[in-house]
């Protein structure tokens, strides 16, 4: 069986030489975030797929009504189960997507070349601990009272989604970014479903073992969301088998583009090279 698979895999990989590509947002974004990197890849003849979760980009879910991980991440985990069973894609997860990519490994360890963390919260369980919630929520203090909080269960009850305020946008998340690129992402972003991201745990599913996808983290040295010590943290409590630095804000995908999508390529071309 497993002589089958290998073969297969070598197969898809001499016939398809340029790889599949699948980028995931973080919470308040959609899609249309990865657009730069997208026309980079493409053009370069690389395979694309933005995927926008529930309550993000052009899903109309509203953010209050999705309470649980599982069904926030449903559009990734649906199109990783309909992926045939012969493609492997390489999954990149930007901030909150980070989560995102991490259940992916956890359910389709077998259609994932390479795990990808851009920014990203990466922990093997999700949030077990308070010592992974301080690793990797963002802790936007510092910046004063930045959110604005939707209650969809009640003025009572906890909070079920959160964005920061418009005001706040640029200073925060895109400080280092085109002034085009903050003034789209204003328009665009939508409250993200904080109560379904924070009750994201993952167990190891039955024979899967989450620890043979490989793994690279892109570190954002000028980031204001997910800190630069919270990023050291997760690398050291769960080590991936590269680390790469961008001199960059939150969002390398606005201030960095040409940089992030030159270390994509030579990530998936030195993954080709260790496979042949």
């Amino acid at each position: 069986m497993g002589e089958e698979v290998n073969m297969s895999e070598t197969e898809v990989a001499m016939n398809n030489p340029n790889p599949h590509f699948v980028l995931v947002h973080g919470i308040n974004n959609g899609a249309w975030c990865w657009y730069k990197i997208r026309c980079l890849m493409e053009n370069s003849g690389y395979k694309v797929s933005c995927i926008d979760l529930k309550g993000s980009g052009i899903d109309r879910s509203d953010a209050n009504s999705i309470l649980s991980f599982d069904d926030y991440n449903k559009p990734l985990l649906d199109f990783m189960s309909a992926l045939p069973d012969t493609e492997q894609v390489i999954l990149v997860g930007h901030s909150a997507g980070g989560l995102s990519v991490t259940q992916a490994t956890h359910k389709f360890p077998n259609k994932i070349r390479l795990a990808v963390y851009v920014a990203a919260t990466m922990l093997k369980s999700g949030f077990l601990t308070p010592q992974d919630a301080k690793d990797g929520v963002p802790d936007l203090t510092q910046f004063g009272d930045v959110y604005e909080l939707g209650f969809g269960l009640g003025p009572e009850k906890p909070p079920t989604s959160a964005i920061v305020k418009k005001e706040f946008q640029r200073k925060i998340i895109y400080q280092l970014s085109p002034q085009e690129d903050s003034t789209l992402a204003s328009m665009l972003l939508r409250p993200g479903p904080i109560q379904a991201l924070q009750s994201a745990q993952f167990t190891e599913e039955t024979g899967n073992v989450v620890d043979n996808v490989p793994r690279i983290y892109i570190k954002t040295m000028h980031d204001n969301v997910i800190k630069p010590d919270q990023q050291e943290a997760m690398i050291n409590k769960w080590p991936p088998s590269q680390v790469h630095v961008l001199d960059c804000d939150h969002s390398p995908f606005f201030s960095a583009p040409f940089l992030l999508f030159g270390l994509l390529v030579k990530l998936a071309t030195q993954l080709d090279i260790s496979n042949h």
